[in-house]
């Protein structure tokens, strides 16, 4: 198996003294959370890993407790003083508007890069792909998962997907910086920008720019959709793929699971300046308490942890313990098949057995191997580039609960009046004025785009000039006075003459 490092830089203030003990912030968890840990930490002891856990108290207690982030300032204190988490999955309690803790932790830490292993161990844990070996690299700040969403009128929510080029450029190095210093030899980058041009598109873009400095690392872009029925169908063919949040999370999941069990694998979030190790998995509160949870991805996740502190000798021994304790056939009820196993153990029972096999390797699996020098993987500071900006116009989305395109949008160039020209209307992303088609659906939530007034208009075309945002205040006024329920407008701009906005499916 190859390195799995994850140190980013550690400056000589890092360094540990002999005897000395790293502190790690550990969180127990929710669910079957606290029975995995317990388990975990025992391995950990039992190697005599050179940390020192400091507890901290977050999730579901703390939500339930009326605190609705989910973790209080002295846990936020311990974490950000020790630099590393190790935290065993928790629980948001559903149906009450509380945001997700592991993504609260991810974006205020800077947690930037959600690095997933996902190997499988064939013949002894079932699974149709023997030669699957894949490392998902997601970022993990930004798109969807900004949690930005709004009810905009009666039938209408939205969420944002927010991509920035800061974002696309170190998650996007980070995958190239991964494949170079484990010799992978090919990173996929998935996306969706044959529809969202622009967010999708700037990552796709990023990609090809970044890719350019790794020429001796094979590339290529897939399509998400289809990517993941291929990386599901023949993972084989894969080896190191970037994504957005979004994507990230979905198909991380889809490989573990490809595996043999979403149970198995761990996960290491990666910033500039703090880390977390975690299992991918859930807090499967159904199965809490009765002592038959597989803690292996959060061992794995420990094993991760002591790499990115450079104790490579300690989670190299227990990687192989673990390998050595799967590949003897004792299995825990998830993974567990009369045909290759040979004991159904629990959770206590397979912590034991994985203890006692420290310091043995398997025969059939690949042993791991953590010798070696470590290189750092360092991820340049954002540069950013000045570019000029115009404004083009704007679109002004409005709650009407009519369903004829021609009313409303008869009534907006009235009322628009000299002050800027309605070019088109879309419903739900579709041009449904001037010229629009009637079986077209049509909610209560119309986007009226407006441009310049100087602008030629011909057949619902014209090209964007620039406009004064005095004359986007005006039109927002006049509307207004006339009895226009104005819900939000999108300003729409040129960035160095390129126009950086979508047109309306059908304009």
């Amino acid at each position: 198996m190859k390195n799995q490092l994850f140190i980013q830089d550690r400056s000589s203030e890092d360094l540990l003294l002999p005897d000395q003990k790293t502190k790690v912030a550990v969180a127990m968890g929710d669910g079957i959370g606290p029975e995995i840990m317990e388990a975990t930490l025992k391995i950990l002891e039992a190697v005599q890993a050179p940390i020192e856990a400091e507890f901290v108290k977050l999730g579901e207690q703390l939500y339930r407790a009326g605190n609705t982030a989910g973790i209080d300032p002295e846990a936020w204190d311990i974490i950000r003083r020790n630099k590393i988490l190790l935290k065993a999955p928790i629980t948001t309690p559903q149906g009450k508007g509380y945001k997700s803790l592991n993504v609260t932790l991810r974006k205020s830490l800077g947690l930037f890069a959600n690095v997933r292993p996902c190997k499988s161990f064939h013949p002894f844990i079932a699974t149709k792909h023997p030669k699957l070996d894949v490392v998902i690299i997601r970022e993990n700040e930004e798109d969807l998962y900004a949690g930005i969403e709004h009810r905009q009128t009666q039938d209408v929510v939205q969420c944002l997907k927010l991509i920035t080029r800061p974002g696309c450029e170190r998650i996007i190095r980070y995958a190239f910086e991964y494949a170079r210093v484990y010799e992978r030899k090919k990173v996929t980058c998935m996306v969706k920008d044959n529809i969202m041009k622009l967010t999708d598109g700037l990552f796709h873009q990023v990609f090809k720019e970044i890719g350019k400095e790794y020429p001796s690392i094979e590339q290529e872009v897939q399509i998400i959709d289809i990517g993941t029925a291929k990386l599901a169908d023949s993972p084989e063919n894969y080896d190191v793929v970037v994504t957005s949040n979004l994507y990230g999370d979905i198909i991380s999941d889809v490989v573990a699971q490809i595996t043999g069990s979403v149970g198995l694998a761990g996960s290491a979030n990666i910033g500039t300046d703090c880390a977390m190790f975690e299992a991918i998995h859930g807090s499967a509160p159904d199965i809490a308490g009765k002592n038959i949870a597989n803690p292996s991805g959060l061992i794995n996740a420990a094993t991760m942890m002591l790499m990115h502190i450079g104790e490579m000798e300690k989670a190299q021994i227990i990687q192989n313990a673990l390998l050595k304790t799967i590949e003897d056939g004792i299995h825990t009820g998830d993974i567990y098949d009369e045909k290759v196993s040979r004991r159904k153990v629990n959770t206590e029972e397979f912590t034991a057995a994985v203890i006692e096999r420290l310091g043995q390797e398997p025969q059939e699996l690949e042993a791991v191997s953590y010798t070696g020098e470590k290189e750092q993987i360092l991820i340049p500071s954002y540069e950013r580039k000045k570019q000029e900006k115009s404004l083009m116009g704007v679109d002004v989305f409005i709650d009407w609960e009519g369903t004829d395109p021609d009313v409303i949008g008869t009534r907006l160039q009235e009322a628009a009046g000299r002050i800027m020209q309605l070019k088109m209307i879309t419903n739900r992303g579709v041009k449904v004025f001037p010229n629009g088609l009637p079986e077209t659906f049509c909610t209560d939530h119309w986007r009226c785009r407006f441009i310049s007034s100087e602008a030629k208009l011909v057949n619902g075309k014209a090209d964007y000039l620039p406009v004064y945002y005095e004359s986007v205040v005006a039109l927002l006024s006049e509307l207004h006075a006339k009895g226009f329920d104005v819900i939000k407008t999108e300003n729409l701009y040129s960035f160095d003459g390129k126009r950086q906005f979508s047109l309306g499916q059908g304009e």
